[in-house]
């Protein structure tokens, strides 16, 4: 019964839902849950999953490779290019020291120079899965610390890929050995020439991005014509697969072809579609990879030597926080960001599985070394979202950027009370224009830096994040009239949203969001202020460009607000068919065609008798003929 592949499904769904609920609830992370679930239903505790983990181990890495496509969707190339200086700077530096020092202390204790050196190159790669997944749920992908935390991360993804190729030069096999490895590895890389080998690797990549603009996007477009919605989720995972498999046929890593991958594609018309297609799978490959991390951790080895793994253990943690510590000290950024990057990615990540694997295959490491660093690698992650969250709890709060202080105020403030969320280029916009005017906002701001800077302008800010019910409380929620949400976090906006319907109704939330498609959900939500941040700039623009062709200004001023009121009405009415199926394609034509018309016939009905008051331009220049005459 145990065996059965049905009973380990439900076990595995049980286990997750009982432990992460039980983790929220404590007002933990989701991925302590996980990772406890696994350890729980794991062989060496209540055993309904057997050894084969290590198989589920390698199907759940999948999720790892989904996540990082989907962040590739968000980065479009010009950002990615423009972080390529961050990217070698922080990541060179932060794999360079580990290796030394990880290198030097395996040295000391006695493991041959090869041994150490294939270690320290496992101990120098930290976990994408958990440092990310941590970062995305908590709201901090746009901060300081989570471009350092990407950009380091991503370095490793492909750095790994010449760890992989230089573990060959290190084998204790003979060539008949070392041949039937690299034959079952089925690497193409392996077997060919360094300059070829330089040459594949370039090819792909261009490939991706070629396939990307004349394969894919065409191929998207045409299963979107059908209007079969398990056709896109197909074409989704269809992308995914085939990428990976691809970076993996030439040696790469699948992980960091899937993340170029998202990058082609994040100006494509299906950004959005793929995001909502491909959420659900990498959250629930994602909790399955850390539950199977929880039940790889072999307790009988722990008990054969818990002194020199615990010890092995701290060490590596410290060693490689020290590097991290560092590494922020040199890009100088402010101690929360370093503290917060230091607990962050001082554990061991889901590659060193895959090289520790590899170099047992090659026999540099023998059975003990391997099954004694997986432990100590599973352990490690295991313990980051603990760490992480005494980071958080104590030792911030004492040391890092306080949550809030007291100050006189700069200006008199109106008799309103409005609390701002987000302090980027949009909040600071509204946040000055109030502040102008003598209305004083309290700002919410995630980024210790941003914080920093706006005490020093004389703003009253409150650091953390904003979706804690013990912050708003804080920053005055209960006697606020308004709360702007300026964040472009979806995410955020809909657990304020939550927050203020269920415990202060009283307070009119404003939002901010990306799209028509974010829009859609909020409005679902029962939230009425919904602000698109494209809408105004797009229809300014397009109104200079109707002036410059002799269209007169107060009549386009006019139609650029009956053009918002109809759209207005239109997305209300779309919203209940967001999905972009066959029924929403018709009903959104026909909106677009009703909203055309009555703009069209406003304007030829000359809905202003003397629409040309604000044209002062034109009217200088009658006066002048005027006079001429």
């Amino acid at each position: 019964m145990t065996g059965s592949i049905l009973f380990e499904a439900i076990v595995f769904l049980a286990g997750a839902i009982i432990c992460v609920s039980i983790a929220k609830r404590l007002g933990l992370s989701s991925v302590i849950g996980y990772l406890f679930a696994g350890v729980l239903i794991g062989p060496y505790v209540l055993g309904f999953i057997g050894q084969e983990g290590e198989d589920i181990l390698h199907f759940a890495e999948f999720g790892v490779v989904v996540m990082l496509f989907l962040i590739g969707l968000e980065i479009e190339p010009k950002n990615f290019w423009n972080m390529r200086k961050t990217i070698v700077g922080m990541g060179g530096i932060q794999v360079a020291g580990t290796i030394l020092l990880s290198y030097l202390l395996f040295t000391f204790l006695g493991f041959d120079w090869k041994v150490s050196l294939v270690i320290s190159m496992a101990v120098a790669l930290s976990s994408t899965a958990i440092a990310l997944q941590t970062i995305k749920e908590k709201g901090l992908m746009n901060t300081t610390f989570g471009n350092s935390s990407f950009s380091i991360l991503l370095f490793q993804d492909i750095i790994v890929i010449f760890m992989l190729g230089a573990l060959p030069l290190l084998s204790n096999s003979d060539e008949s050995a070392l041949a039937e490895n690299t034959s079952e590895n089925g690497n193409l890389l392996e077997s060919l020439p360094m300059g070829f080998q330089t040459l594949a690797i370039i090819l792909s990549v261009v490939f991706i991005i070629i396939a990307g603009k004349y394969l894919i996007v065409p191929m998207l477009r045409k299963v979107a014509k059908t209007g079969v919605r398990e056709l896109l989720i197909a074409a989704a995972l269809l992308i995914v697969f085939s990428i990976s498999f691809l970076m993996e046929y030439v040696g790469l890593s699948p992980a960091l072809g899937a993340f170029l991958g998202g990058v082609v594609l994040s100006n494509s018309e299906f950004k959005h579609e793929l995001e909502s297609t491909l959420e659900p799978f990498k959250n629930l490959l994602l909790g399955l990879f850390f539950m199977a991390v929880g039940a790889s951790i072999n307790f009988i080895v722990i008990a054969k030597s818990p002194l020199t793994i615990g010890g092995i253990l701290i060490a590596i943690i410290a060693l490689k926080g020290l590097v991290l510590f560092i590494t922020a000290q040199i890009f100088k950024l402010k101690l929360d960001q370093k503290l917060l990057l230091t607990f962050s990615l001082a554990q061991i990540g889901e590659f060193a599985f895959v090289l520790l694997s590899f170099a047992f295959g090659l026999n540099i490491l023998e059975q003990e070394q391997m099954d004694m660093m997986l432990v100590i690698t599973a352990l490690s992650m295991s313990l980051t979202p603990i760490l992480s969250m005494i980071n958080e709890r104590i030792i911030l709060p004492r040391i890092g950027t306080k949550e809030s202080v007291k100050r006189p105020m700069d200006h008199i403030a109106k008799s309103q009370k409005i609390i701002l969320v987000g302090f980027g280029h949009f909040g600071s916009t509204i946040g000055r224009f109030l502040r102008s005017h003598g209305v004083e906002a309290t700002i919410l701001d995630h980024d210790s830096n941003r914080v920093d800077f706006l005490r020093k302008m004389g703003f009253e800010v409150y650091y953390g994040d904003a979706t804690r019910i013990d912050l708003l409380e804080s920053a005055g929620i209960a006697e606020a009239k308004i709360v702007i949400c300026a964040t472009n976090k979806i995410s955020v906006s809909k657990a304020i949203s939550k927050i203020i319907k269920d415990k202060y109704p009283h307070v009119e939330l404003m939002i901010r969001t990306k799209n028509r498609y974010d829009a859609y959900e909020l409005l679902n939500l029962g939230n009425e202020n919904i602000y698109r941040e494209s809408l105004e700039t797009s229809l300014t623009l397009a109104k200079d460009v109707l002036s410059k062709m002799g269209f007169r200004k107060y009549t386009l001023n006019r139609q650029i607000q009956n053009f918002i009121k109809y759209d207005e009405k239109s997305l209300r009415r779309l919203a209940t068919e967001a999905k972009r199926d066959e029924n929403y394609i018709f009903k959104a034509k026909k909106e677009l065609e009703q909203q055309e018309k009555f703009l069209n016939e406003d304007f030829k009905r000359g809905i202003v008798a003397y629409d040309n008051h604000w044209d002062s331009e034109q009217i200088r220049r009658a006066l002048e003929k005027n006079k001429v005459e």
